[in-house]
């Protein structure tokens, strides 16, 4: 069975100062999950390199189950659900703590070569590689009714120092942009932006943003989860304001569950 299971573990610097791990840090977790599970079927990164190809994410989805604690072990399994036209993967990624999940994810890629990261057809040795699985369905947001708010924008540079193997900003920058537009919120209302908890993210990937670039989130609400989880929708869009990515957030106040809602309207 194609299916790679091994420990991995959260570095002290990806917890918040509530002592919880942030999402983005959980996103880069799913990253080295991905990688060590490529590595596993014998395509480690430098192998992609000598292959002058390379997968990029095209959307994520990501539930998260229970905030994790520095410290505990973390066990991974990952297998590839689905490859179509030698170039469109789906990556499946459970995270456990102690035999319980802790964060799931599926992860849409794209097949595409170096260095102009265009999407082409993978070869019959990394195709075969992988070996598809069918254990669990695919990851998707929970269900909410549409709520309406005001418009908030926030705006930055982009550092050169963020910039990753492949010259552009990695894919869990993208969460933590959002999520820092929405922090800009609650701190605007007087609330303390570390209480706000991870419950779901979907991120569409459009654009790569580069060092240099002036990128702008437009952040509103768009709807209510059942249990009263503020769904906020976030667009990012880099200097030529082309749109890069559009993010979907689930959060809710850990110290007061159904009030986030309220912050944004």
């Amino acid at each position: 069975m194609a299916v790679e299971t091994f420990e991995l573990s959260l570095s002290r610097h990806a917890f918040s100062p509530r002592d919880a791990a942030r999402a983005g840090d959980v996103w880069r977790l799913f990253q080295d999950a991905a990688v060590i599970g490529s590595s596993r079927r014998g395509w480690p990164p430098q192998r992609y390199r000598e292959a002058r190809s390379a997968f990029v994410v095209r959307s994520m989805v990501v539930s998260h189950h229970r905030e994790a604690a520095f410290g505990q072990p973390i066990t991974a399994r990952t297998w590839v659900s689905t490859f179509q036209r030698d170039m469109f993967s789906n990556r499946q990624i459970r995270l456990l703590v102690a035999g319980e999940p802790m964060a799931s994810t599926t992860q849409r890629w794209v097949h595409v070569r170096q260095p102009d990261l265009k999407p082409v057809r993978a070869v019959a040795a990394l195709r075969d590689a992988f070996g598809l699985q069918d254990i669990d369905p695919d990851v998707e947001l929970p269900a909410f009714r549409p709520a309406e708010g005001p418009t908030f924008t926030w705006s930055f540079d982009v550092w050169h120092t963020w910039m990753d193997p492949l010259d552009h900003a990695n894919h869990p920058a993208y969460v933590e942009w959002a999520e820092e537009a929405l922090a800009q919120r609650v701190v605007q209302v007087g609330r303390d932006p570390h209480q706000v908890m991870a419950i779901a993210e979907r991120v569409i990937f459009r654009s790569g943003v580069r060092a240099g670039e002036r990128v702008t989130v437009t952040t509103t609400l768009m709807g209510l989860t059942e249990d009263g989880a503020a769904v906020t929708r976030h667009e990012i869009r880099g200097s030529d304001d082309r749109l890069c990515a559009d993010a979907i957030l689930v959060r809710i106040l850990f110290d007061d569950p159904e009030a986030l809602a309220a912050l944004l309207t």
